[in-house]
């Protein structure tokens, strides 16, 4: 894709989107074990999948198990025909969407036409579309098809379908024991199933699945199979989308967003494209396709994703105010979008609202345990001088990273970052040097090797990894901080300068303990010399 004026915009244009109609019979279900799950299932011909088996999963256990933390279990009521029968239309489509982009009504012919859809339906007309279903209807969804599969266990669509809803459960509630829950679905799914005899949509689960893992390289290999297969079926480019980001191929990211957009117009379309320019470094282009987005959403799941984007921009902007509002619009649309609470409490502590901050990353972590946030709050505390307080987050981000370990996600680069800064520096580069192995090349983990590099006694091979994160032109504040430190320990005086400024012009309250250090850095260096930047050697 040719880079434009940053004015311009780059959005898709409008089409209709799909719809389907079916109508689902379970309320108030909530996440459990796979019934009947074999986890020793696995398909002939298949790309090889990541394994693991959830012990809790009982054969035949009743689906109202394992229930989300204060949820009540509420059996569904008895599949009717009419249910019976949209069941099979419906599982063809759903699975792989559920994992996508933009919620529409989806019409019901009949007597049933006048009645408001239940937490089911919207999430079958939220996957049809690609749209983020809402937690709740995603619940009822989960239970819907539990009790499903027990009675018809050879439903291909269907344990696709409940597979990637796990998948997505999981991600969004950062419960990784689903993703145990999900392959063994999937697994089952494709049993009876192949992919090639057309199970296409358990493919595209399981390339969730294993980005969601962040196995990226596994995520890549589901998701060229379907395409190679099929490829117009637009809900396989978010899974390769994803992998591809993660594999730091930016050429093929570029092409499957495009490919997207051209499959798939509306609001899933625009996000994952200010996403692309985002990651290009065109933040004009960025902020106004996600206005755009949010703007032409509807359902307020969908709605608060797209204002949580918005908060994510304006603080990467280094503009924490706005950064409030929009994070405050996102939860107001949806209460349930917890991971906005989290950049609300990042952009407080730019705003010196220490107290609210706090709090809010501890209401947070009881809602939505990321290891991102428990280190975030852990910075937080040793910033403000409480060693003992983050000594005591540290240890819980260890009880996490352990937990998201057993479930087969791999953390490897968070750890990474907590050892460079907190613990072991040689630990990291040898977790981000297998990371690089792995084809993991995000500016992520560039950033990250390089700093370990850095920090470990080998700033000259550092260099090399924080120059190319920062080349990638994602206007990221701590790879310009990194690289900046990294060139001033080298004597590259002129050019760290340039970088350490950059890094407080992008956002001067980027971290609570490396801002700081930015300024004394910078200051350190002083004016630059008389002559320009020849006279500095860079």
């Amino acid at each position: 894709m040719p880079q434009q004026d940053p004015e311009s915009r780059r959005t898709p244009g409008p089409s209709p989107y799909d719809r389907s109609a079916r109508s689902g019979a379970a309320h108030g279900a909530t996440p459990g074990g796979v019934p009947g799950a074999d986890p020793s299932v696995t398909p002939a011909g298949e790309p090889v999948a990541t394994t693991g088996a959830d012990p809790s999963v009982t054969p035949g256990a009743d689906p109202s198990v394992l229930l989300a933390e204060g949820a009540t279990a509420v059996p569904p009521p008895p599949p009717t025909l009419r249910t019976t029968l949209r069941r099979a239309a419906f599982g063809a489509v759903a699975a792989g969407v559920l994992l996508a982009g933009a919620l529409v009504a989806v019409p019901d012919r009949g007597q049933d036409a006048a009645k408001e859809p239940g937490p089911v339906e919207r999430a079958e007309a939220a996957a049809t579309a690609g749209s983020p279903a809402s937690l709740s209807d995603l619940t009822a969804l989960i239970g819907d098809r539990q009790q499903w599969v027990e009675s018809h266990p050879q439903d291909a669509p269907s344990w696709a379908t409940l597979g990637s809803a796990y998948v997505e459960w999981g991600r969004r509630s950062a419960d990784a024991a689903y993703y145990e829950r999900a392959e063994e679905a999937l697994k089952r799914s494709l049993a009876a199933q192949p992919g090639e005899r057309g199970n296409g949509e358990a493919w595209i689960g399981m390339a969730a699945l294993a980005n969601a893992r962040q196995d990226f390289l596994a995520a890549k290999r589901w998701g060229e199979t379907v395409r190679k297969q099929e490829p117009r079926t637009w809900r396989v480019y978010p899974v390769l989308i994803d992998a591809y980001t993660g594999l730091g191929d930016r050429k093929a990211a570029t092409e499957a967003t495009e490919k997207f957009g051209e499959l798939r117009k509306g609001v899933p379309a625009l996000a994952r494209t200010a996403e692309l320019y985002r990651g290009q470094g065109w933040r004009e282009d960025a902020l106004a396709t996600a206005r755009e987005a949010a703007d032409r959403a509807t359902a307020p799941a969908e709605k608060a994703e797209a204002l949580h984007r918005l908060g994510e921009l304006a603080w990467e902007r280094g503009e924490p105010e706005e950064a409030v509002a929009q994070f405050d619009a996102a939860l107001r649309t949806d209460s349930g979008h917890h991971a906005s609470l989290a950049g609300k409490a990042r952009a407080l502590v730019a705003l010196d609202r220490t107290d609210e901050a706090l709090a809010a990353y501890q209401s947070v972590l009881t809602k939505l345990p990321r290891p991102l946030y428990a280190l975030e709050l852990g910075e937080l505390y040793e910033s403000l001088g409480l060693d003992g307080d983050a000594r005591s987050q540290y240890a819980e981000l260890e009880k996490l990273l352990a937990r998201s370990k057993a479930a087969g996600v791999d953390e490897s680069v968070l750890r990474a970052r907590y050892e460079s800064e907190h613990g072991d520096p040689a630990v990291a580069v040898e977790l981000l040097r297998a990371q690089w192995k792995k084809q993991h090349r995000g500016a992520d983990v560039a950033d990250a090797l390089g700093w370990a590099l850095h920090r470990a006694g080998q700033s000259e091979e550092g260099l090399t990894y924080a120059r190319r994160a920062v080349d990638t032109g994602v206007r990221n504040a701590s790879y310009a901080y990194h690289l900046g430190v990294i060139e001033r320990q080298l004597g590259e005086h002129g050019a760290a300068r340039r970088h350490l400024d950059e890094a407080l012009r992008t956002n001067p309250a980027f971290s609570p303990l490396d801002a700081p250090k930015a300024r004394e850095a910078l200051d350190a260096l002083g004016e630059p010399p008389p002559g320009g930047p020849g006279a500095t050697g860079r």
